[in-house]
Order: structure tokens, then C-alpha cells, then sequence
């Protein structure tokens, strides 16, 4: 059975390096496919044979999934040369895994592992609408009426660009706390939204995505999904394609 597949994808997914770069090693005719250089679109028989400038390709890796604890002051950019980067991390295990989308320097919490690519896609998707919720301590006592703010969607300004925030769910858990439930990730949004209302925030962890929970989990600590976590991640359906 033939299954076309774009050669960059395979060539990631193998681990040896992002699909970008997977693109210019192809463009580069250091790809071939049976002995001929691979163009970038082929069908692909699970016999064939991929070389990478003469090396066989290795077999891709068994998809594996960890739970990380960002702390405050990890970078979600990947580069090896910072050391503020999250590469530091991701070269520590036992194979080339991945973010899952990204959390800002100046945040902590939960962040989704992988080098199953097709998850991460699901889960990014922006027409999907996946719940991520945020614990956010902000610096006085909250307002009773913040929680409607939140739910009728507040409106900021970056400069001369203007904003708007769906509709989102904020519960108020003590004086100067609250949860906030988004189905969106627009740059730096709940710093923006809070300040919009006059708060400043202090702290802000990302608690959830989904039915995946950070717990206990001790900030810069990472570990593998349990088998019900794994269930439950797997099961996630992908968008339906728009017409």
C-alpha cells in the first residue's frame, strides 16, 4: 500500500532535525529515495529506502509525551547557544521532544512535551478551542464585578494597535487570586487583559491544558504522562476542515 507523505514530515519525524531544516536538506539534493534525489513531494512505499547525504535514515523513534513545569526565567525559544533556553532541558532526555506551544519568560507552569507532531497540531489548532487555565495573583484585591469583565471579553491597547479578548472564564479563589480559562493565546493576554481592569500581576501559572493537569509537579521538573493521561491526550480529536 503506497501512502503519500511530504519527505520533510518523515525526515522529522525521525528526530534527526525540524521539518524546516528537513525542507533545505531536501531543496540542498542531499535527500534521496532509493538511490535518486527526492523532490519535496513523494509517494512513499514503507520499504523504501531514505538517505540523508549518503546515511540511511533512521527509524523514527517511539512517540513519547512528558509533563514539564516551566519556571520563571526558562525561554521557550530552542537555542542550544542561551542559557535561559529550554534547549538546556530538551537536550537532557532521551529523545528529541518538543514544546507544545510556548509560555513567556516571565511565566510558569504547564508545558506539553512531544515529538508527535500530529498532537501537537490538535492541540494548537486554533479552531479546536482547547481549554488552558491559569492560576494569575495580581497585586490588590479583585473587584466582585471582574469575573463579567472577564466573561464579556476585554478590549486593550499595545501602542497603536487595539485588541480584543473572546469571552473567558474567571473565578475568583481568594482575595488577590483567580483562575482564568482561555480557548485562545494572544501574545501576553491575560498580563494585558489584567491591566486593562488596573491589576498588576504577580505570579501567573498555567495550571491545565485540557484534561492534562499540572499537579504537584515542582517547578523545572518534567516526567511522562501516565497511561490515563496518555489515553485521554490521544483521544483528542482532530478540527473539523472548514468549508
Amino acid at each position: 500500500m503506497t501512502t503519500s507523505l511530504r519527505l520533510a514530515k518523515v525526515i522529522a519525524q525521525s528526530g534527526l532535525c525540524s521539518r524546516k531544516a528537513a525542507d533545505r536538506l531536501i531543496s540542498s539534493g542531499l535527500v534521496t529515495v532509493n538511490g535518486i534525489v527526492a523532490q519535496h513531494h513523494h509517494t512513499l512505499l514503507a520499504t523504501d529506502n531514505i538517505a540523508i547525504d549518503g546515511t540511511e535514515l533512521a527509524a523514527a523513534p517511539a512517540k513519547q509525551y512528558w509533563l514539564y513545569h516551566k519556571p520563571v526565567g526558562v525561554d521557550c525559544n530552542n537555542r542550544l547557544a542561551d542559557p535561559a533556553s529550554i534547549a538546556q532541558l530538551l537536550t537532557t532526555l532521551p529523545v528529541r521532544l518538543f514544546a507544545v506551544g510556548r509560555l513567556d519568560k516571565d511565566s510558569r507552569g504547564l508545558l506539553l512535551l512531544t515529538n508527535d507532531g500530529d498532537v501537537a497540531q490538535r492541540l494548537l489548532h486554533p479552531d479546536h478551542a482547547h481549554q488552558k487555565c491559569y492560576r494569575v495573583t495580581v497585586d490588590k484585591p479583585i473587584d466582585n464585578n471582574a469575573s463579567v469583565a472577564f466573561s464579556q471579553g476585554i478590549r486593550w491597547q499595545v501602542g497603536p494597535h487595539q485588541y480584543v479578548a473572546k469571552p473567558c472564564i474567571a473565578r475568583q479563589i481568594s482575595s488577590n487570586q483567580l483562575d482564568i480559562t482561555l480557548t485562545e493565546g494572544q501574545h501576553r493576554q491575560i498580563r494585558y487583559m489584567c491591566r486593562a481592569l488596573g491589576y498588576k500581576v504577580l505570579d501567573l501559572c498555567r495550571v491545565a491544558i485540557g484534561n492534562l493537569s499540572l499537579g504537584e509537579l515542582a517547578a523545572g521538573a518534567c516526567r511522562q504522562l501516565t497511561d490515563a493521561e496518555l489515553t485521554a491526550l490521544l483521544t483528542v480529536q482532530p478540527p473539523e476542515p472548514t468549508t
